[in-house]
């Protein structure tokens, strides 16, 4: 599990990957509403995305789920929420417990449309659109349960521990006895003996046990018909009745399965707190990363990509992303690669470097014609062609007499050039 999280050692890779979604992040309710059709008992609420709709969604959680008390939470894409703060008004936590419709509306104005700081976000925050108002669960302990995919075990593993509530992280690097793993033959599934095995070590007894063990399985199910790739439940709660109850849920959803789970990505995607330059990007069917340099650059694999980052760094510059238009791009494709690149006010040169298998060199070269046209590139462009119609993708850039460009043979003297252009601005 562990291995799968973390282990990241290059610069580049690390603010590559830090950065790149291969997965649908889900916010809290939504996370819930997919929990509620697996049949997995978890802490009932209603999202609110303005002060009008505070004053239902309180009666709702008091009629339909008895619940004196609240919980008010900011919905955004990290964790820490709890220990958070908001930047404009400093007020104090992301979670909060509040006993009355009153509390609730005055907490909700304190969240809405400010930006909530944790130790998962940036320094700069996200700004939150939604909160959920959910029901006050009483209870004794707080476990963690988590299912996940893991390299090392060629497939799910479910992970457990009776240290919930609490960073996982930490308490596997302080006390990784109290982790407990069961690897899932996907073939078979979870058997039920395994799964009261597990329910066991987090010291459930008699029917709670049971009932988690019960709760496990749905879990699976979820992820497995969801395509997860993650399902983490923290904390995991045993409340004073001896109910098993999810409280907080994080799912990521493979990117990749998005042909077959469209209601889920069409219905459950947060666009707001995305890059709006990797929307464009995914629009169009290309991969784009936003990073923090002034060097746009432009390929087609993601191996050339790291190599042409790499040596760009090497010589002294910073990337400012990585684009890739893949193996079969069309002109239209490339054109739109222009627009996102020049879209970021940041970048002060371009490097287009193709090596031309699959994709050919005169493709990405009336690309590059019909960019300039259009949007009037006035930063420096340098172009690195290589493969398939490689001449004759160098015979239209030198036909064309309004874009500005320097070409280069290979790709050491393509990220010289690029980065002597992004210094002369």
């Amino acid at each position: 599990m562990f291995r799968a999280i973390s282990g990241i050692k290059s610069s580049i890779s690390k603010s590559l990957i830090s950065q790149q979604r291969r997965l649908l992040n889900i916010q809290e309710y939504h996370a819930k509403e997919l929990l509620g059709k697996y049949n997995v008992p978890h802490q009932r609420g209603f999202c609110v995305t303005d002060l009008d709709g505070v004053d239902g969604a309180v009666k709702k959680v008091k009629d339909d789920f008895y619940s004196k008390n609240f919980i008010v939470k900011a919905q955004v894409l990290a964790g820490g929420r709890g220990k958070g703060h908001f930047l404009e008004n400093n007020f104090k936590g992301g979670v909060k417990f509040v006993k009355t419709a009153e509390d609730v509306r005055g907490t909700v104005k304190q969240m809405l449309g400010n930006t909530l700081v944790t130790k998962q976000t940036t320094k700069d925050g996200i700004k939150v659109s939604k909160v959920f108002i959910a029901e006050c669960l009483d209870f004794k302990r707080e476990l963690y349960f988590a299912i996940l995919l893991d390299r090392s075990y060629d497939g799910p593993v479910m992970v457990a521990s009776t240290q919930g509530g609490v960073d996982i992280e930490t308490v596997a690097e302080e006390t990784p006895h109290l982790i407990h793993s069961l690897p899932i033959d996907v073939k078979t599934g979870p058997k039920l003996d395994q799964l009261l095995d597990l329910a066991g070590k987090l010291e459930l007894e008699g029917s709670v046990k049971r009932s988690a063990a019960e709760a496990m399985l749905n879990l699976y199910n979820l992820f497995t018909e969801t395509d997860c790739t993650l399902v983490e439940v923290n904390p995991l709660v045993q409340t004073d009745d001896d109910q098993i109850s999810c409280v907080d849920c994080k799912i990521n959803i493979d990117d990749n399965a998005e042909f077959r789970k469209k209601d889920i990505f069409e219905t459950m995607r947060d666009f707001a707190e995305e890059d709006p330059r990797e929307v464009e990007a995914s629009k169009v069917g290309l991969n784009y990363v936003g990073l923090d340099g002034n060097i746009g650059c432009m390929v087609n694999g993601a191996g050339l990509a790291m190599a042409t980052m790499d040596i760009i760094k090497l010589h002294g510059g910073s990337p400012a992303n990585f684009l890739d238009v893949g193996g079969g791009a069309t002109t239209q494709q490339v054109k739109e690669a222009f627009k996102i690149l020049t879209s970021d006010k940041a970048v002060r040169a371009i490097l287009v470097n193709i090596f031309g298998g699959i994709m050919r060199c005169d493709v990405i070269a009336q690309g590059i014609i019909d960019a300039a046209r259009d949007i009037e590139l006035k930063i420096p462009l340098v172009v690195r062609l290589e493969g398939t119609n490689v001449e004759q993708g160098k015979k239209l850039l030198e036909d064309c007499d309004f874009v500005k460009l320097e070409t280069a043979d290979d790709l050491d003297d393509a990220a010289k050039k690029a980065v002597k252009g992004s210094q002369s601005l």
